[in-house]
């Protein structure tokens, strides 16, 4: 077995962390931290809720435009749930939004409007788990605690050579970050080896001559750097198929329903639709609309890939006079409300196949 000329060491990490540190709106510089700046509990723990599932580009706006709506946890915890549900839209994972207004109504009412300090303390939160407490704690309050993310998997597993593929490999690779994790300068150590992740140690064509772990990894030596992290072969992802109509008054305006606060996509706002079924036959036609209309199939059905499923959605449009009510469970909303909506990415798409342009944002 090939083995590393020396050990990883957190020391050179952070040297490297200190002149390539990613300027991140959410962050707080390694210099000024070093300078006795804290970095805000609040913008640490908005970004790792938005960071989950999503890539840093796709967050930044989201974080930005939040910040400027709601600049404290109290701001936040005085919105209406609509509303944050609103700005959310197009992030997707639509839970993390209910437990973002949930868990700042918690620091308000529970800590007066502080974070806890610890992760032990921040996993009693809605909607923080392990990882998310840990990245708090180690970043907002340089707590010691082992920060594990995809890029840390895929920098592990490859410093060490971790045979054992993914997911069954997280412990052992938990087990490792714990190990390296320094007492001082936890929370920059935790965001360096997120950078190393995200820049250098990428999944294909990594970096490694300018890694300061370079000398230290294992897969490196043996020139194996993409065959880690390990992974188990995945699963066929399931099909459902649905129909969902879309309703257009003359005057622009759509028919809109909100879905039931639990389940997925819950709380969100969609077209009309048919129940989502397994498999991947064609799903019930105008039978299921929610009103009498002149329904006609949209000739390319909608697909939407989710985490545990593929969806096929049958599009349905029908023009309707601007007279016509709405259903009881449902409303209009005109072609200037449509795009501030709280409609997950599959009802824009929904939309856009009979509408094009109805979803977006007018300058």
């Amino acid at each position: 077995m090939i083995q590393p000329i020396s050990p990883p060491r957190p020391a050179d990490l952070l040297a490297w962390y200190d002149r390539h540190a990613r300027r991140l709106p959410w962050r707080t510089p390694p210099a000024e931290r070093r300078a006795g700046v804290k970095p805000d509990p609040y913008r640490v723990w908005l970004s790792e809720i938005m960071l989950q599932q999503t890539n840093v580009t796709t967050v930044k706006p989201y974080f930005e435009a939040f910040l400027a709506r709601w600049p404290t946890v109290a701001d936040l915890a005085a919105a209406p749930t609509e509303d944050v549900m609103k700005a959310w839209a197009g992030l997707g994972y639509y839970s993390r939004a209910r437990n973002l207004k949930a868990c700042a109504d918690a620091v308000l009412r529970e800590h007066g409007g502080r974070f806890p300090e610890s992760a032990a303390g921040l996993r009693e939160l809605p909607g923080i788990g392990a990882y998310t407490s840990a990245a708090i704690a180690a970043i907002a309050h340089d707590e010691p605690a082992a920060v594990v993310d995809g890029n840390v998997e895929r920098v592990l597993s490859r410093v060490f050579a971790v045979e054992t593929p993914l997911p069954a490999a997280k412990k052992e690779i938990g087990a490792l970050q714990a190990q390296l994790t320094p007492e001082k300068r936890a929370g920059d150590y935790a965001q360096a080896m997120m950078d190393l992740g995200a820049t250098l140690c990428t999944p294909k064509r990594p970096a490694c001559s300018l890694c300061p772990w370079e000398t230290a990894c294992i897969a490196h030596a043996r020139g194996t750097e993409e065959l880690y992290p390990r992974k188990a072969a995945k699963a066929d992802r399931p099909e459902r198929a649905g129909s969902a109509f879309v309703a257009i008054r003359a005057d622009g305006a759509i028919l809109l329903r909100k879905r039931p606060e639990r389940g997925l996509l819950g709380g969100m706002t969609e077209v009309p639709g048919s129940d989502w079924i397994q498999g991947s036959e064609r799903s019930r036609g105008p039978e299921a609309a929610p009103l009498d209309a002149d329904w006609q199939r949209v000739a390319a059905p909608v697909i939407h890939v989710f985490t545990h499923f593929r969806l096929t959605l049958d599009i349905w449009h029908a023009r309707l006079p601007d007279t016509h009510p709405a259903p009881a469970d449902a409303w209009w909303a005109s072609a200037a409300e449509l795009p501030h909506e709280a409609l997950p990415s599959v009802m824009k798409k929904a939309i856009e196949a009979a509408a094009p342009g109805a979803t977006r944002k007018r300058k």
